[in-house]
């Protein structure tokens, strides 16, 4: 629990705000990728048939299958990399970290052959007093374009720590 202190802003979270993070790039998107996502995501339900039949796909407003909303091209990376560290709370304090939450915003649906671009960065933190004492929300947005430079999906993701 963090008494006693009077703020768990550090520098180098200031320092860290709105800095994007280097760009990771997907591999293609293939359409077995597609369908494996969706099978799996649906199960043991039979998934929308725009995420794995071409023929029907073809006669929606789209002409092909798109990937589900919730599909993610970066899920099984043959290199993991770590996840960029989180800029650590003033003081030197060992912290409690829970999940608060994230939020979604989705713009043109992944097809088959897309290239994927996401970066990340601290977009906002704040402190507020809390059952626990002294608590920090921070909030890291992710931001996904593909090959054409379109938006894909915007994830604001709250950490809480205290």
């Amino acid at each position: 629990m963090a008494t006693g202190i009077d703020t768990l802003i550090s520098p180098a979270m200031v320092e860290a705000k709105g800095r994007w993070s280097e760009v990771r790039v997907s591999p293609p998107i293939s359409p077995s990728d597609i369908r494996r996502w969706a099978i799996a995501t649906y199960w043991p339900q039979t998934p929308p048939p725009l995420y794995w039949d071409e023929a029907y796909a073809q006669t929606t407003r789209w002409g092909a299958i798109i990937a589900p909303p919730d599909f993610n091209p970066f899920a099984w990376p043959v290199r993991r990399t770590p996840p960029p560290a989180a800029a650590p709370p003033a003081g030197g304090v060992r912290l409690t970290a829970m999940n608060g939450g994230q939020t979604d915003s989705f713009g043109v649906p992944m097809r088959a052959g897309d290239v994927i671009f996401a970066r990340s960065r601290l977009s906002d933190f704040n402190e507020r007093q809390g059952r626990f004492g002294l608590m920090l929300y921070s909030y890291t947005e992710i931001l996904w374009t593909n090959q054409n430079d379109e938006f894909v999906r915007r994830r604001i993701a709250t950490s809480i720590r205290y």
